[in-house]
């Protein structure tokens, strides 16, 4: 997954919303640990569009 650092406003919706708990937050960004699967879940609960899967 790919985090846009400028949209991102550190809601934690994402993490909530991660079925295998695979993301962190950190003081500067999101982490997304070996545990993602890329379900897009963080992606469809991301109120201001800050994930996308990587290409």
């Amino acid at each position: 997954m790919i985090v846009s650092v400028e949209r991102c406003h550190h809601c934690g919706a994402c993490v909530g919303s991660c079925p295998q708990n695979a993301i962190y937050m950190n003081d500067f960004a999101l982490e997304f640990s070996e545990a993602c699967n890329n379900c897009g879940r963080c992606i469809k609960v991301c109120p201001v569009g800050a994930i996308k899967k990587e290409e």
